[in-house]
């Protein structure tokens, strides 16, 4: 069971999903606009937050770089829906923190495995294996925690799990699409500027050994040893 925020204006929308995650077995909560999904993320610490864009008053995206700036909320991953189809809208909701992203109209079906597929990255990691280092690098799985060459950067959930993955294939070049499975966790249907908008966030978070974040022509991304 998880705990799901959603933050919609739309009472006939916000009810349709909260049926589907109690189904799933998942116990949902509802907020009707950003200003009061602000206020409930920072006291109820949700696992997962479903946000509209298109809120009155604070849009999605204000909504989440708030989120994003609050170190309680800053690993709280989150699926933006929004009826914009535009690119240049979907790689704004990327770049300000949004985990996934969902055109309306949408299938319920699709958004509840994608759903699922966001909790299940949010897995404890085995013991035994809880600290990887790579160059100026060092990661600690159990903290979710990275220093870069000794400073602390604070990442998203799924910034970590990039890197997180990239590092355990340091020195090797990791496809686009394995990419796109080991850290969205599904293969079909996910737009591969995805990657490309958190390889982008990701580098500028490294600041110096943002150059060991190698992009590989014609197959993916490779972390430089």
């Amino acid at each position: 069971m998880a705990r799901v925020l959603i933050v919609e204006d739309e009472p006939d929308a916000a009810h349709l999903l909260e049926i589907h995650l109690r189904k799933a077995g998942h116990e949902p909560e509802l907020a009707e606009n950003g200003a009061r999904g602000l206020v409930i993320a920072r006291t109820t610490s949700p696992d997962l937050i479903i946000l509209d864009n298109m809120l009155p008053g604070m849009n999605g995206m204000e909504v989440c770089r708030s989120l994003r700036e609050d170190p309680a909320t800053r690993q709280v991953p989150i699926i933006m829906l929004t009826a914009r189809a535009a690119e240049l809208d979907r790689i704004k909701g990327l770049e300000s923190g949004v985990d996934d992203y969902v055109t309306k109209p949408y299938s319920i079906k699709e958004l509840m495995l994608r759903v699922q597929a966001i909790l299940r990255r949010r897995q404890p990691v085995e013991v035994g294996s809880q600290k990887l280092s790579v160059g100026g690098l060092e990661i600690d799985l159990a903290s979710q925690t990275v220093l870069v060459n000794g400073e602390p950067e604070r990442l998203t959930s799924l910034e970590f799990k990039l890197l997180t993955t990239l590092a355990r294939h340091a020195g090797a070049p990791v496809a686009r699409q394995n990419l796109l499975t080991e850290v969205w966790g599904y293969a079909a249907n996910t737009d591969s500027r995805t990657l490309d908008s958190h390889v982008r966030r990701l580098r500028s978070k490294l600041g110096p050994l943002a150059v060991k974040l190698e992009t590989v022509q014609g197959t993916g991304y490779r972390l430089v040893v």
